[in-house]
């Protein structure tokens, strides 16, 4: 970043073009990282839209897989109650 020639130009200024110099590129440095997080701000701004319905979709997918899950255990316990009574049908000795 330091050519030969501007290293030779601060030298003929001494500390204070150093100090200078120093200066200007913490302020162009800082100038960069405000525009980078300005445009990630306004990136982030945008693509709100786009997580809020991902995550209506996230919310409306969970409310489903979880009455599956309650309608399955309904299903089983059903079943266990028709195989009991089945099993103790059989085992009880014939009229």
């Amino acid at each position: 970043m330091l050519t030969p020639d501007i290293a030779a130009s601060l030298a003929q200024l001494g500390a204070a073009g150093l100090i200078g110099w120093l200066w200007l590129a913490e302020r162009r440095a800082a100038a960069a990282r405000e525009t980078q997080l300005r445009e990630l701000h306004d990136r982030i701004l945008q693509e709100r839209p786009q997580i809020a319905a991902l995550l209506a979709v996230v919310r409306d997918n969970t409310r489903a897989l979880t009455a599956l899950e309650a309608g399955q255990r309904a299903m089983v316990g059903v079943v266990e109650r028709v195989v009991s009574s089945s099993a103790r049908r059989n085992d009880e000795p014939a009229a």
